[in-house]
Parts: structure tokens; C-alpha cells; sequence
């Protein structure tokens, strides 16, 4: 990491309309923000060697990289509470790590083995892992929304005070059983925090050109539901948003929207060219805003991790994703008969 480099502060997202931690006038403690940047690497690294695992085709279907997201899934993280739901679309593999799924689990769901969280049968965008708390993994186009609002209507039902976190994207954000989730999660009271990880591109349209409201947090104000916009590229701010969002649901007053602006560096999938924004663009992001460099700026100015302890954990988590590289490549593929089960639930008669 460039750790000299100053302008990771100087984010070009819109300033929070909630309330958010300033970088570097954070009293969150060393081993904290030590964490934070850690899980923030281990998503880093884990999609760059996905990456490479697609390119030597050892990875099937499609694969969506998480890189330049890596703070949301980690800052919202630290808002659960045990019992907490998260649900996602098909870019999955972070929040799966976020979750706390091992990351040789995750790389052999990649590569199609038995040993995968979804028994290999899942792949890259059908992980699923409710010991977790993680409900997948959804390749449908705001499915996701839906079955997540209903994970709140079960917490609801439940009394136990329990919040389901449900993530989609800005191009999800147009489909239409959004708004009627939305609908219900209001009317209702539904404990819901709906994440949109604006990333400015849906497939390959920009929002400006596929959304007449750009600023997506003010989705829900037709159903009454409070948002705010995030610096989704500063980890200290989405949880401070975060533990807001969570708390407003928590106590009964219904659900959340938080609109985390963020940015992919890759393409939509290992299958888009992503031409239809300039390699400059992507660089300026990459230097200015960078969630993990922007963290190791803050590490730097406090004296909390020198050049040494940084490249220590990297050199650590490279060891993880390594190992977890050469488990998804030799670890046994499932047996045919697998193609059978987990397909129907068997219940005892009434």
C-alpha cells in the first residue's frame, strides 16, 4: 500500500446525510481499526485471486468481484447483532467473508466442490450459509429485496428484536417488487435496513442515464421510510450510518435505506470489457478514494500500524486466500447424487 499517499481523504462522494464518523477523528481503538482493515484486505485479496482462478477457467458461470466495495460489507458487519439476517444479490463472495465464513468455504463454492458453503451446487452468486446469518446469494434481479423484507416480517412476528440487513444495487433499485417490499416493510413496521450499493453502473449504464432520481436514498420517502446517502468508500461512516439505521429498526419505528455511494473497479462480471467508462476514471478512483488505502492513511496518522505491521497482515491474508486457492483446486467435487438432494424439504406428517 502507497501509505504517503494523502488524497485517499479527499473523497468525491456527496458528504453523508447522516450523521457518519470523520476519518481520522475516530476514537475507535488499534486493534479495531486493525480489524477493520484486515476483513476490508481479505475481500480484497480473496476477489483478486478469484479472479484469477475465473481466467484459468477453475471457476464456471458467471463471477461479480467485489473490489472497491470492500467497506461496505465490513463496516455494516459491525453493526449486526447475533441473530441479525444479511441478504444479498449475486455479488456475494464479500459478504459471505464479512459474515465470518471461512474463506477456503467460499473459494471451493467458486470452484464447484463439495466442500463449498452451498455444497458446490451454488456457485459464485447462490452462496448460502444461515449458521451465518447469511440468506445468500440471489441471482435474480432484486429478488433479494423481496425475500429479505421477509426475513423482517419473520423477526416482527417473532418479537426478538432481530433486524434483517438487505443489500441490492442501483440497477435492483428500479425493479418493481422493491417499492412493493418497501410498501409492506412500512406499513407494517417491518425491522428492515435496506443497503443500495450504488456503484454508479447497472450491467453498463451509468445512473444518470437509467434513473430519473439519482440520490436512490430518497426512494422510500413515497412510503414514508427515512434514508440517508453514505460515503460507501469510508468504512468508519457506513457503520456509523449503519448502527443509526440499525437502531431506527431495532426500536419498532420500521425500516431504514441507506444508500452507500461506492464504486467497482472491475466490471460488472469477468465477462464485461466495461467499456463504457474510461480507464482514467477507474485510476482517479482508485487513487483518491480507496477505501482500504483511505483506513491505512488513518492507521498512519495515528501511529497505530507502521509500513512493517501493514505488510505483515497483508502477508498474512495472502496466506489465507493462497491456502484457500489450493483447497477449492483439489478438494473433491460433489457426488451425482447430489444433484438430488436439498431440492425438496421433507417434513415429518401432521
Amino acid at each position: 500500500m502507497a501509505r504517503a499517499q494523502k488524497a485517499a481523504s479527499k473523497t468525491k462522494a456527496p458528504a453523508p446525510k447522516a450523521a457518519s464518523a470523520k476519518s481520522g477523528q475516530t476514537g475507535d481503538s488499534k486493534e479495531e481499526l486493525l480489524a477493520l482493515y484486515r476483513d476490508m484486505l481479505l475481500i480484497r485479496r480473496f476477489e483478486e485471486r478469484a479472479g484469477q482462478l475465473y481466467g484459468m477457467g477453475l471457476i464456471g458461470g458467471f463471477c461479480h468481484l467485489y473490489i472497491g466495495q470492500e467497506a461496505i460489507a465490513v463496516g455494516m458487519h459491525r453493526v449486526r447483532q447475533e441473530g441479525d439476517q444479511i441478504i444479498t444479490g449475486y455479488r456475494a463472495h464479500g459478504h459471505a467473508l464479512a459474515c465470518g465464513v471461512d474463506a477456503k468455504q467460499v473459494m471451493a463454492e467458486l470452484t464447484g466442490r463439495a466442500a463449498g458453503i452451498a455444497k458446490g451446487k451454488g456457485g459464485s452468486m447462490h452462496m448460502f450459509d444461515p449458521a451465518a446469518g447469511f440468506y445468500g446469494g440471489h441471482g435474480i434481479v432484486g429478488a433479494q429485496v423481496s425475500l429479505g423484507t421477509g426475513l423482517g416480517l419473520a423477526n416482527y412476528y417473532r418479537g426478538d428484536g432481530k433486524v434483517a440487513f438487505v443489500y441490492f444495487g442501483d440497477g435492483a433499485a428500479n425493479q418493481g417488487q422493491v417499492y412493493e417490499s418497501f410498501n409492506m416493510a412500512e406499513l407494517w413496521g417491518l425491522p428492515v435496513v435496506y443497503v443500495i450499493e450504488n456503484n454508479q453502473y447497472a450491467m453498463g449504464t451509468s445512473v444518470e442515464r437509467s434513473s430519473s432520481e439519482t440520490h436512490l436514498y430518497k426512494r422510500g420517502a413515497s412510503f414514508n421510510i427515512p434514508g440517508a446517502e453514505v460515503d460507501g468508500m469510508d468504512v468508519l461512516a457506513v457503520r456509523e450510518a449503519g448502527l443509526k439505521a440499525a437502531e431506527h429498526a431495532r426500536s419498532g419505528k420500521g425500516p431504514f435505506i441507506l444508500e452507500m455511494k461506492t464504486y467497482r473497479y472491475r466490471g460488472h462480471s469477468m465477462s464485461d470489457p466495461a467499456k463504457y467508462r474510461t480507464r482514467e476514471e477507474v485510476d482517479e478512483v482508485r487513487k483518491t478514494r480507496d477505501p482500504i488505502e483511505h483506513l491505512d492513511s488513518i492507521l498512519e496518522k495515528k501511529g497505530f500500524a507502521d509500513e512493517a505491521a501493514v505488510k505483515a497482515i497483508d502477508a498474512e491474508v495472502k496466506r489465507i486466500v493462497a491456502d484457500a486457492a489450493e483447497f477449492a483446486r483439489t478438494a473433491p467435487e460433489p457426488e451425482p447424487s447430489e444433484l438430488y438432494t436439498d431440492v425438496y424439504l421433507e417434513a415429518a406428517a401432521q
